[in-house]
């Protein structure tokens, strides 16, 4: 599946452990490349698009990743990395728009560093993950939070998206027709990556958090299940997390063949579907995966897939079955407390319809009436945790504050704690921001949210480094959770964050009625 080690000496600088941060400032060195890293911002070095596998191009497509090769014989050649890359290519929403932009040679990572960090800094590492079908990640940027706390190294990933990342259908099964959930095989290509030399930028690669967002939360999560060593990270953050079904490879395959098709790849079976499709233009690529909310098909989402290799069964089944890494968690609360879907935030939705039943329907095509009537019981405007909080140590939240630059400022919508957290961003269509100004209050929120993450990142515990007036953060454990909002009176120097007590029923009935639907839905 990967390169993993054992390979001629002269190839890939990425498998190459690093030596030594060359004397000249906002540099270090791999092998023989030497990256020139951004360092306009105070404090913190940005090291934009450092490549961690080749470009997936030609015949590369619908293939794992294969890491990067340098020859060591080659003259030291210094890169210029001061400008964020092009994204990977987009997808559209489906809700009409196109996607496009963006590049196929674009698996990446933009790292941001201490200004003085060395190989003997041995910082914890935050990989950062953004959602499955659109996404640029230099949207959500992480110089402010390294100047908050420069005791850390965060990187976050670009990887391929929409159909280009996650095309299935079962002859993709077989290695010589191509690969399945490439786009999840780059994250895990990108966390090998960082095991390998993320010591050259200053950081320690026993000490690695995940964080996503959406579904960059569910990429997440599906980590923690995945077939994948265990050693790449130690916790886990998921934020806001968009769940939805890990179908089969056969219930995949109407969404391949109305792919091929929009792409002008019908004939000649799956195989012969596949060379066309890996010699056609992007211009012919992306319509037709922006298309898919009018395939006739139940599964039409670009996700992962049960592939039996590096996911082998439903998440859930993997929870209940205990093959899950057992490390700690910080996740974004699900409450559906005003019957319009599964959400993280107060009212957060990312469901198709105005109640949970249609929203259900849309993501798990397979639930049953019954399915619904039982969630339905179970939880009539209440919270629930996780399948797995009574195994490992999980810190929920649910975020309680609003995007003030919305239209509807009092709605706490999916995304909101982004705009919080990442200098205002709101983002757009084909990799594009726009961000906003905080105010002081908004600034003194931001900073309460940053250091109960990277308190996390550094120690496993959101409390070790938070800051002095916030609250203790309490796992689930002791069945409650925080409400994450500013301080109502205005105040920069009080917290706002209130801790929430979690009735003990609603994890019960959870696992009670999880246990029972899990074994019919996929």
């Amino acid at each position: 599946m990967l390169v993993l080690g054992l390979v001629v000496s002269a190839l890939a600088w990425a498998i190459v452990v690093p030596t030594f941060v060359t004397a000249r400032p906002g540099t270090v060195q791999l092998g023989r490349n030497i990256f020139q890293g951004n360092t306009s911002a105070r404090d913190v070095t940005v090291f934009y698009g450092v490549p961690y596998a080749q470009a997936p191009v030609g015949n590369l497509r619908w293939r794992a990743p294969r890491p990067v090769t340098c020859l060591h014989s080659a003259p030291t050649k210094v890169i210029d990395a001061t400008s964020p890359p092009l994204p990977c290519v987009q997808g559209g929403t489906g809700a009409g728009d196109a996607g496009g932009a963006g590049s196929e040679d674009c698996l990446k990572v933009n790292i941001y560093a201490p200004a003085n960090a060395t190989t003997r800094s041995n910082l914890p590492v935050l990989v950062y993950i953004h959602a499955y079908i659109l996404g640029n990640p230099v949207n959500w940027p992480f110089t402010h939070w390294v100047q908050q706390d420069p005791n850390v190294v965060v990187l976050s990933v670009y990887y391929r998206l929409s159909a280009i990342g996650f095309l299935a259908t079962p002859e993709l099964a077989d290695p010589a027709v191509g690969d399945l959930n490439v786009g999840f095989l780059d994250q895990v290509e990108a966390l090998r990556w960082v095991q390998k030399n993320i010591r050259a930028f200053g950081g320690d690669p026993s000490r690695v958090t995940i964080d996503g967002h959406s579904a960059g939360a569910s990429s997440a999560e599906l980590h923690l299940v995945a077939n994948e060593p265990p050693s790449l990270f130690r916790g886990v953050i998921a934020q806001s997390v968009f769940r939805h079904a890990i179908p089969t490879l056969e219930q995949k395959r109407g969404q391949f063949q109305e792919f091929a098709r929009h792409a002008g790849c019908a004939t000649g079976g799956p195989v012969a579907q596949m060379a066309c499709l890996r010699k056609a233009s992007l211009t012919a690529i992306a319509p037709a995966q922006d298309a898919w909310t009018s395939y006739e098909t139940p599964y039409k989402s670009w996700t992962p897939v049960i592939d039996g290799k590096i996911i082998r069964d439903i998440p859930s089944t993997l929870l209940l079955q205990g093959k899950f890494k057992r490390v700690p968690v910080i996740v974004g609360y699900v409450d559906p407390s005003d019957g319009r879907g599964i959400r993280a935030t107060t009212n957060d939705t990312l469901v198709f319809g105005a109640t949970i039943a249609l929203g259900l329907k849309t993501f798990f095509p397979q639930v049953t009436e019954g399915d619904i009537t039982d969630l339905e019981r179970a939880f009539p405007a209440s919270n629930y945790s996780d399948p797995f909080v009574v195994q490992t140590t999980v810190y929920v939240y649910r975020y309680n504050q609003p995007n003030p630059t919305l239209q509807q400022p009092t709605n706490i919508a999916h995304a909101a704690e982004n705009w919080m957290m990442f200098e205002g961003t709101n983002t757009g269509l084909n990799g594009t921001t726009e961000f906003t100004e905080l105010n002081a209050v908004e600034t003194a929120f931001s900073e309460e949210l940053i250091a109960y993450w990277l308190s996390f990142v550094r120690s496993q515990n959101p409390n070790a480094h938070k800051l002095a007036h916030s609250p203790t953060w309490p796992s689930t454990r002791s069945m409650t959770r925080l409400a994450l909002q500013e301080d109502p009176a205005g105040s920069t120097t009080r917290s706002g964050i209130t801790i929430e007590v979690e009735p003990a029923d609603e994890v019960s009935m959870c696992a009670e009625v999880i246990r029972k639907i899990v074994p019919e839905q996929h």
